[in-house]
């Protein structure tokens, strides 16, 4: 709502919010996707308000508009604040523009940089604004010190909604009021990726990455970065094939970023230059869930990650390090096999484990199934962000 009418309307908090997300996405990342999920289901969330939603997008020439044709053919309404270069600040004046055109009741954001320029701009003087906080990767000098900037802007956000208790307590270290927090897992169709699991379209796939019908598949999806720590997953490789116990274990890892060369100088260095596929940039990566006996996240930071949620729905059983919000969403021992981060004895144990076939393997499975039935459906997300913004608004 803009400064100077504060006094909300409940007949209308209670039909319709109006909402405008501002974010960067040129490609669908896991932010993007979920937004675009809550964007198509907060039309007709059945007894709740609508939710009409726009979206701000900065984009630069000849970035890719994998996005905005997504959101194009959702019919979600989508803005371009034209970027022409880094560090480019008249795209302040763009967003702040936007919003005093569409007039929206809340803006929200997502992710570090679109904190930052909701701020700077002076959003939260005309608008309601909830920002939503992503968590942090570990790269370059540079970006941790925008990292640290971060706080800066989440301390004037009306409402901060992050996806674990870790991520809460570091904000409120950091600063941000801990009544303005609040904690919202991601989310994921509980059918998504079922096609995939067709043998026909596995036995395919393995073919065309030549991998052979009796080799175990260890997949890994996620950004190419240090805290994903893909090289004690390597190692943990490398001593599984070595032991001999499992037969011909593979390794699909999908994704790309700036650690390709490390990963890529490791898988020589110990001798896996057969036993790994690297799959660059994937548009799904449903279909690989599709060959996967196990998923694997070896992160040493995570929030709520949707690699987890997606093997989950999929029905792949997972190894998975116990940090951040993974313990929150899956139970070592039931849905899910927990390890230290950085424990590659202990990495290679839980695969060894999981990919013998026993009846734990199975009871991962239906544990894992039933959490997401229970508590990460797509709707009970959107329930709960809407949960949120009639708070704000009533408030």
């Amino acid at each position: 709502m803009i400064a100077g009418d504060r006094h909300s309307n409940l007949n209308a908090v209670a039909s319709t919010i109006r909402l405008l997300a501002v974010i960067e996405a040129s490609t669908i990342t896991g932010p993007a996707k979920n937004l675009l999920q809550f964007a198509h289901l907060a039309r007709s969330p059945g007894g709740g308000p609508v939710v009409e939603l726009e979206i701000a997008v900065f984009q630069r020439p000849n970035a890719s508009t994998l996005f905005l044709d997504t959101a194009r053919n959702l019919a979600i309404p989508i803005h371009v604040i034209p970027e022409n270069r880094p560090y480019d600040l008249s795209v302040m004046e763009g967003l702040r523009s936007l919003v005093q055109e569409l007039r929206p009741e809340i803006v929200q954001s997502h992710a570090v940089k679109s904190h930052f320029l909701v701020r700077k701009a002076g959003i939260p003087k005309l608008v309601r604004w909830v920002a939503f906080h992503h968590g942090y990767t570990a790269p370059e000098l540079r970006a941790r010190l925008y990292n640290q900037l971060d706080y800066w802007s989440l301390r004037a956000a009306r409402r901060v909604i992050t996806v674990s208790l870790p991520f809460r307590e570091e904000l409120v270290r950091k600063g941000v009021s801990p009544e303005r927090i609040v904690v919202i897992h991601n989310a994921i169709d509980p059918d998504w990726g079922a096609q995939w699991r067709d043998p026909q379209k596995a036995s395919a796939l393995r073919a065309r990455q030549g991998i052979s019908p009796g080799a175990k598949v260890i997949l890994l999806v996620g950004r190419f970065s240090r805290e994903k720590d893909h090289l004690t997953l390597l190692s943990a490789l490398a001593d599984l094939r070595q032991s001999g116990r499992i037969p011909d274990p593979r390794l699909v890892l999908v994704g790309d970023g700036p650690e390709r060369l490390r990963i890529e100088q490791a898988i020589h260095r110990l001798g896996l230059g057969g036993a790994v596929t690297l799959t660059g940039q994937v548009p799904s990566a449903e279909p690989y869930y599709g060959i996967a006996d196990v998923a694997v996240l070896s992160s040493l930071s995570e929030g709520s990650p949707n690699a987890l949620l997606e093997a989950m729905a999929v029905g792949v059983p997972i190894v998975a390090t116990s940090v951040g919000g993974i313990p929150e969403i899956v139970r070592d021992g039931e849905s899910a096999l927990l390890v230290s981060p950085r424990d590659r004895d202990g990495m290679a144990r839980a695969l060894e484990q999981v990919l013998g076939g026993t009846a734990l393997t199975r009871t991962l499975i239906a544990e894992a199934r039933r959490a997401i039935l229970s508590r990460h459906t797509p709707e009970a997300r959107a329930h709960r962000l809407i949960e949120v913004y009639q708070s704000m608004l009533a408030g």
